[in-house]
Formats: C-alpha cells, structure tokens, sequence
C-alpha cells in the first residue's frame, strides 16, 4: 500500500495548489507534467484500444508498471514508456509496494478481479465501462471501494461533456415538468462470431490469462480485441457496450438508481454462433425518488426506438428521449433540442450552475491526490452499471424480473440467480 507520508504529501501539494488559486477549471491549463514529486506512480492493465486512449489520457503521471496479454501491444506500449516495467500478468502490477493507482481497460470478463486485488491492496481506480461483467461484481467492487475509501472513476468519458450538463441543468430546472418517462436508444448491432474445436492462438498471446476466470474454449479471433463484447462468456451484447454512456443523462438528470423490475425481450439476427442479441427492448421501472414520482424507462438497440404519434421511428439513430408533462427533450451526446420545436422558439436555458470538467481522467487523477470526490465513482456508476446489466438478466431469464437493491437480489425468480453471478474457471477468484 502507498506509504501514508507519500498519500499526505500528495493531499497537501493538491490543497496547496488549489489555496494558491489553482481552481479546478484551470487544472486543465497545468502543465503536461508535473513536477515528479508531484505525480502519481501508475500502473495500466491493458493497454490497446480503449486501454490505450486511457494511457494517452494518464500520460500527465507516472507510468511504472505496463500490463497487457498480447506482447505485441505490450511492445508498442513500452516504446512510449521505455522506463515502465512490463508485465503480461496484471498480479504482478499489484504486487508493486509503491503505487499509487492502477487503471483497468481490460474486456468486460476481466474487470471485477484487478479492480478488486487493487483496492485491497490499498490502491485507487479508473476502470472501463459497465464496470464488470456481471451484478455481483459490480455490487462487490461498489462496498469494496466504500470499505477501503478508494478514489474510483468508472469510464463513461461521455459524462465530461458540456452537453450533458446542460441537458441534466435543464431537466433539472423543471422545464419539461414531470417526467415519468424516458427512452434510450442505440443503433449498434453484434456482428458475428464462431466457435471452433481446436485453435491456435497467435503466438504473441497468453491467451489462458486472457481467459482469466471465462470458461475455457480453444482459441477464435473473433473472441478478441473489440468483438469480445458479442459473447456472453466476455462481455454482455450492446447493452453492456452502451447502455452506461446513454443511460448515465437519464440516471444523473432524474436521480436515477435502483429499477424495482425489468422486463426484456429481443431477436438474434445474425448467423454466428454467439448468442447475444441483435435487437433488444429492456422497459425498467424505478420508484419515486423523494418528490419525484416513478420513471418508466426504456432501452432499445439494433434499431428499435421509440415511435411518434404516427408510429414512425422517432429521432435519430442514437439518443435519450424525455417525455415530460409540457414537452419532450432529445439528446445525443454533443447535442440536444426541445420538442415540439415550434414550442421552445426563443427559449433560454438555466444559467450553467454544473462546472466544467477538467476532463475525466484528469478529475481522478486530482481526486487521488487530494482524496476528494470524483463523478463518476463506483457507487454512483455502480448503481448505472447494475441497471444496465440486470437488462441482459432480464432478456437471457427470459422474463420479468423483481429486483431488491438492499439484498442484490431477484425476487420472483431463482432462474436469474445464474446469470446474476457467474462461476469462475478453476483457479480463478474474486
């Protein structure tokens, strides 16, 4: 664990900062580099992909230690960061005394034990979206962060945005009056995957680590890298891919948290073996929050979406619906506009009263140092993650479910127990 002297001289440089006028919108104009004592000594497991544009996004630090399983992106990584140690198992990253922090972009399957071994050992999070592959992860990765007061940011980088801030503002103001309901949609679609009997995998891979605790299956390409979102056994389909980027506008502008039963149903489409679908419908109820009343929210994907009164698709490919009781409001991630639109001709939004971001990572970067609040912390993106999965527990149930928060559990059901935590291969552990 980080020597407590280090954790104080890091929290007083951070106050010490701030006290001389470093506000938090003018962090984003600090230097690339700190001064080292001022920087925090990090370690990254995964480091393409998204694992690399979250490298790029933590460069500011310290790199000590590189973890990937595939030794080519390793290679490339290491070019960048020549004085980092380099390792294929992110155990090894752990294991290092004098870290600060360690950021997770590994697939889905791999999220919840690193994430877990890290904060155990007493080091703060940044780990990718939708936090963990299944609810018992995510709900214990949610009391493990509490327990051990870790600094956490979960990767929706959508929720720095200025436009979501200016759509929660205005929801927020009571523009739109009640709302009690909400649609989400996506247009992405699984492409798809095969499996085989025997494979050899490339010879740059420590594919038995990339399976981790996934059951074992000879090796396919169409396993790996980004498509390893479209198989059950790594990630969770479309839903898992999205439904944290689009659901977040929802869950933050209407105090969103724990739905109280989800139903799912969709088609598989495509003529590969995988089995996750093509076109989804997830409808989630949540209570009334305080004096808000009960949302009724929907998610679709693959083309399914909400429909006008004339019964055509309504909107764009992608966006957020809020159905409210003097108009509606829909969003994408850059933009947003009030329907009908003859209605709001002329209106003026709230003044801005959320700051603006410093940037997501840069918000966790300075949250480690200060031991402050970041966004998007386990316990709010742990709340989001679980929504979003507990759609997929619906849909492979293949009914209604009733979902207690207090106990995570399912209430109606014990066919949902399967889906809700999954087993480990052997050797292979929380």
């Amino acid at each position: 664990m980080p020597s407590p002297s280090r954790r104080e001289f890091l929290r007083t440089t951070a106050a010490l900062s701030t006290a001389a006028g470093l506000t938090r919108p003018m962090l984003a104009d600090r230097p690339k580099k700190a001064p080292p004592s001022e920087r925090l000594l990090l370690g990254v497991i995964g480091v393409a992909d998204r694992g690399g544009a979250n490298l790029s996004a933590v460069s500011s630090e310290d790199i000590v230690a590189l973890c990937d399983v595939d030794r080519n992106h390793l290679g490339k990584a290491a070019q960048q960061f020549p004085h980092a140690k380099t390792y294929e198992d992110f155990r090894r990253v752990i294991d290092h005394k004098d870290l600060d922090a360690v950021v997770i972009s590994t697939p889905d399957h791999m999220h919840a034990i690193p994430a877990v071994w890290a904060m155990r050992s007493g080091k703060d999070v940044y780990c990718e979206k939708p936090l963990a592959h299944s609810v018992h992860e995510v709900r214990t990765l949610r009391n493990l962060a509490r327990e051990h007061r870790a600094v956490t940011q979960m990767g929706t980088q959508i929720h720095a945005g200025e436009n979501y801030r200016r759509v929660v503002e205005i929801i927020k103001a009571g523009t739109l009056g009640t709302i009690r309901r909400v649609h989400v949609f996506c247009s992405r679609r699984p492409s798809p995957g095969v499996r085989v009997k025997q494979g050899t995998p490339p010879s740059s891979l420590n594919y038995d680590l990339w399976l981790g605790p996934a059951p074992e299956r000879p090796y396919h390409p169409s396993h790996l890298h980004f498509v390893w979102r479209w198989w059950w056994d790594f990630g969770g389909g479309v839903l898992a891919d999205m439904g944290c980027h689009y659901m977040d506008l929802a869950h933050w502008a209407l105090d969103l948290c724990a739905p109280t039963s989800v139903e799912a149903w969709g088609e598989v489409v495509h003529q590969g073996d995988n089995k996750v679908p093509d076109l989804l419908q997830v409808d989630y109820q949540y209570p009334a929050r305080g004096d808000q009343p009960p949302v009724f929210l929907t998610w679709y994907h693959g083309g399914w979406g909400p429909k006008d009164a004339d019964g055509h698709q309504h909107g764009p490919d992608n966006g957020v619906l809020f159905e409210g009781e003097h108009g509606q409001l829909l969003a994408d991630y850059t933009w947003y506009k009030l329907l009908p639109e003859k209605k709001w001709q002329g209106y003026r939004p709230p003044q801005p009263s959320i700051p603006r971001s410093i940037g997501h990572h840069r918000e966790w970067i300075e949250a480690v140092k200060s031991r402050g609040p970041t966004t998007c912390n386990f316990d709010y993106s742990g709340a989001l993650a679980e929504a979003v999965l507990l759609g997929n527990v619906a849909y492979r149930c293949g009914q209604k479910i009733v979902w207690d928060a207090a106990s995570a559990r399912v209430t109606n059901t014990s066919d949902a127990d399967r889906y809700l935590q999954r087993k480990y291969r052997k050797g292979w552990t929380l």
